[in-house]
Order: C-alpha cells, then structure tokens, then sequence
C-alpha cells in the first residue's frame, strides 16, 4: 500500500507530467499566424491576432517570414506543418493553389466572393490588405517638393544620395521601366519582350552604384533614419507609422506607385485548419480590417470596409482614390510566367 503523503505527491507528478505532455497524449501546438515582421506585424498582432485569441480562448503564436514559394514548397512537401495561416504575395497565391500547396477557402465562411474586391478574391486566398510600393524618403534630407516620379529616384545630381531597392527583380523592373519614360499602361507588354527585359537592366545599370538593396520592407525605416539612404521604395504605412512614433520626418510620392493585394492563406495539411480558417473570418471582417487600418495605415479589401473607412485613414493608403490616379496594377500572372527566368538574370547582375 502507497502511504496517503506518496499518493498526493504521485498524483501531482502525473499531473506535471501530463501538462508538460509527458503522459503520452500529443498536446495541440497553438495556431501558428505567420506575417512580414516589423511594424507590419505588431499591428496585426494588435488588431488581429491578439484579439482573436482573446475573443475565443484559442492559443496563437506568431512567425514571420519574407516571402517566396520556394519557402512553402519546401515546408508542404518537406511534411513540415508547423506553420497554419500565412501572408503571402499575389503570384505565391496563384502558384501555391495551382500546385496545391495552400487548402482552399471556405467562401461562404467570409461572406462570400462579392463581399471583397475583386483583386482580393482566389480560390486559396483571400486579402488581407490592398498596399503599394512607391517612393519613400527623408524630409529633412530632402527640402521643398521632393521627388515627383521614378524619374526623379533615378536623378543622383538633383537628389544626391543612396537609394534602397527591394532585391527582387519583381517591382524593380517595373520602376525601371517607369524612370525610363514608359507608362504605366505600357509596363507589361514592354516587360514581355526581350528587348524590353533588356531596357529595364540597362535603366537598373544607371542607379546600380547608388542602389542599397533591402530584402524586408521592415529594413526601410532605419535605412532612411540612419542617413544609409535618403530614399526608397518603400510601403507607405512602416513611414507613416515612424513618423507617429518616432517622430520622424518622412514622405511619400504616390506618382507611379505598384499596387498589389496580399491574402492570408492557409497551408495544406494544417492541422489546424478549422481554427486557421476561424482566424480568418475574424481578421476579414470589416471592423478588424477598419481596426487594422486605425492603427497602420492599409488599403482595405473589404467592400464594407472601404465605404466605412474614415477619410483620415484612407489619406495615406490605397483605399484612396486620388492615390491611385496614376498607380501600376501588379501584374501577378507575368511574374508567374516569368519570374524564375528574371530571377535567375537579376541574382547574378546584382552579383556582378
């Protein structure tokens, strides 16, 4: 017979055991929300995730990461299921779902297709945020009017100084392209032409000793407040935000920005799908999307949303009409086409 004073101190070891998952049960790992780190994540965790957990007891812990298909090819077919909802770019979503690397959405569930934008709308995706790349830079380095167009980036006389480039051939062709006298309307089929992919390098090979290359939109704000640079493409709402926070003194040019939606998604074999896609309703709903807007300026995908926005909160966004008069619709479905062959072209003259 085990004395009354071992039995307690049994007990409250299996206890120990069990709740550290050492009594052969497999405990849930919380719900994994992936985003692009930054001020870009910590207003999500303050809109969204934060208030998600809270409003339904479920667990949620955060990763971030910056982008690429590859990532998830490797984490799906590699059998690795520690990521569940992710953030991810229009031509990852287009690829994903085609390969089946993403579970489709249950529509219904949000509403359905007509309540969003047609830009946000994917069998395996639904947007997260309407957002732009455009040019960024530093008032107090740059007096009066600033930079009006791409043009003016590529000028290193009139505005002397390093500029910053996301590494990726997608967007800095385009702004190429753009400094180099081609409009908006005529990007693409430029791009689709040899001599046009052509044209674009020798426009990058103007501004290549001048160039700082960033490979996380979170790296701008302190490129730009060190003084590394002095301008950059950039998303508005990681300047609009250090200018509240920090007391920063920096601008936009809205003139020729690339507009773009990013979804949530959730990745197949999730093992917990059903909450991922609980999350997603959560953060799609309009006042989550207008909460998210409050606290870092986006462009909003959900129709309700987008009618209900106050205008402050549109002023620095892509829900602003007057900031899209002269804007560049990313164009997902070439850069799914082609973007392992200018990938491969731009890595190595970025290495030469």
């Amino acid at each position: 017979m085990i004395p009354r004073g071992c039995r307690t101190w049994l007990a409250g070891l299996a206890a120990a055991l069990a709740l550290a998952g050492c009594d052969g049960a497999e405990k849930p790992r919380p719900l994994t929300v992936v985003g692009w780190g930054g001020s870009s994540q910590a207003a999500d965790r303050q809109a969204l995730v934060a208030p998600f957990g809270k409003s339904t007891g479920i667990a949620v812990r955060e990763d971030s990461w910056h982008g690429g298909i590859g990532v998830i090819r490797t984490k799906v077919l590699g059998g690795d299921t520690s990521w569940d909802v992710v953030q991810a770019e229009t031509e990852e979503i287009i690829l994903g779902c085609e390969e089946g690397l993403f579970e489709p959405l249950d529509w219904a569930a949000l509403g359905g297709r007509s309540a969003f934008t047609d830009a946000a709308v994917n069998t395996c995706g639904v947007g997260s945020q309407l957002w732009s790349y455009l040019i960024g830079y530093d008032g107090d380095r740059i007096a009066g009017a600033g930079p009006q167009s791409w043009a003016d980036f590529w000028d290193v006389r009139r505005f002397p100084g390093k500029r910053g480039i996301r590494k990726t051939p997608k967007y800095a062709l385009e702004i190429a392209l753009m400094a180099d006298g081609v409009p908006a309307a005529e990007i693409y089929p430029v791009l689709r032409t040899r001599a046009g992919v052509d044209r674009a390098f020798r426009k990058l090979d103007e501004l290549k000793p001048h160039v700082v290359w960033w490979s996380s939109v979170a790296q701008v704000p302190d490129l730009l407040g060190s003084g590394e640079v002095v301008m950059s493409v950039t998303s508005p709402g990681r300047l609009v935000v250090a200018n509240r926070d920090e007391k920063r003194n920096f601008k936009l040019q809205w003139n020729g920005n690339i507009y773009a939606v990013d979804y949530w998604a959730i990745l197949k074999n999730s093992p917990r799908k059903a909450e991922a896609m609980q999350f997603i309703r959560f953060a799609t709903r309009p006042e989550n999307q207008m909460n998210l807007a409050r606290i870092m300026p986006t462009g909003l995908t959900s129709r309700v949303a987008q009618a209900r926005i106050e205008p402050r909160w549109r002023e620095n966004t892509a829900t602003e009409p007057e900031n899209m008069k002269r804007a560049l619709k990313l164009d997902g479905d070439f850069w799914v086409e082609y973007g392992d062959e200018l990938t491969q072209r731009f890595n190595a003259w970025v290495a030469q």
